[in-house]
């Protein structure tokens, strides 16, 4: 019991430490996305970001759901997703409307606005799971690998409930749900860990030098096939291909990632207000116009600088302490009510 107990404290550690380095990458991508079309180096960071950081942060995800998917406490998490997402639905769709005015933007509660189509998979993927629960862990997987390569083929926009994404990205929350960091451990020794760090600094290398032209909406999850111009009826293969990429990407990426505490082990603990505040600093600089001064290395290594250092600054206890009704609302007094509406029914 007490070995199970200090592997379970160093698999929160571990992913604890993966999930603020995945924090970083997502603010990293987001900020220099204004640049990728300019910069073939920074064309090349943004695929070897994209080819790794959502997968991983969906297995994060999974991995911290399995403690809170069922009872009390899966419903006090659903019923919170679901108030964070109205509360940013509004705040980042009424400052589009007011200041940012970004393109191609559908402002509905049934359109997830740019990045918070995390919150609304987050919340099916628990439903989907709980759905799942009497299946074994292989059905499961071959159920979401099959329903992420099925969903391309609908001819419908997926940004609609993020239902593209939902899918999609569905098989990296099961793997995560049943991740075994023992197994995880035992395979990843100092000689495995290193080569995997190794061939993920390679691989940004690669992309970086190469910057090859593959459409991003693969890497988005958010398009069907005809959208990404694969009309063939063999295109879900391709995106069977994708995920052979992605998983290895991944593998390769956690060699980076180090087991033992630190400043940054305690920095994962608050990346939910990095994630739900992060764009707004993001569209802030997209409209002050400073892009137009970083179209050199020089500024896109001081906008990464910068990115870093806005993670880090949103990830402390002072903000967490200043926003907490915000990011986190209560959801006691929902269920409350819905306890006492019960006691009321005959």
């Amino acid at each position: 019991m007490e070995r199970e107990n200090t592997l379970e404290a160093r698999g929160e550690t571990f992913f604890l430490n993966l999930r603020f380095m995945l924090i970083v990458t997502v603010f990293a991508g987001n900020a220099i996305e204004p640049l990728i079309s300019r910069m073939s180096g920074m064309h090349g960071l943004y695929m070897w970001i994209f080819s790794f950081h959502m997968p991983l942060f969906v297995l994060v995800t999974g991995y911290f759901a399995r403690k809170s998917l069922t009872g009390g406490a899966g419903r006090k998490v659903l019923l919170q997703i679901g108030m964070q997402y109205l509360i940013f639905q509004t705040l980042y769709s009424a400052l589009d409307v007011s200041l940012f005015q970004v393109d191609g933007i559908h402002h509905s509660v049934f359109a997830p606005y740019l990045l918070l189509w995390f919150l609304a998979s987050h919340a099916c993927w628990r439903l989907l799971m709980l759905g799942m629960g009497k299946w074994s862990a292989p059905a499961q997987i071959a159920f979401a690998v099959t329903a992420g390569v099925a969903v391309g083929y609908l001819q419908v926009d997926g940004v609609w409930f993020s239902i593209s994404r939902t899918f999609v990205y569905l098989p990296y929350f099961v793997i995560g749900y049943h991740f075994s960091f023992g197994a995880f451990t035992r395979l990843y020794r100092k000689s495995i860990k290193t080569a995997a760090a190794a061939a993920s600094v390679l691989f940004l290398a690669v992309l970086a030098a190469s910057s090859p032209e593959l459409p991003l909406g693969w890497l988005y999850g958010n398009m069907t096939y005809m959208q990404l111009g694969a009309g063939e009826w063999y295109a879900g293969v391709y995106r069977l291909a994708l995920y052979a990429v992605q998983i290895a990407a991944s593998l390769a990426f956690l060699g980076l990632v180090p087991y033992g505490v630190s400043r940054m082990t305690d920095w994962g603990r608050r990346t939910l207000y990095v994630f739900l505040l992060h764009g707004f600093i993001v569209r802030l600089a997209a409209v002050s116009g400073i892009y137009s001064y970083l179209g050199n290395t020089a500024g896109a290594l001081l906008l990464l600088l910068a990115a870093v250092l806005c993670t880090v600054l949103l990830a402390q206890p002072a903000v967490k302490r200043w926003l907490h009704p915000l990011v986190e609302p209560p959801v006691g007094w929902m269920i409350t009510l819905q306890r006492a509406a019960l006691r009321r029914t005959p």
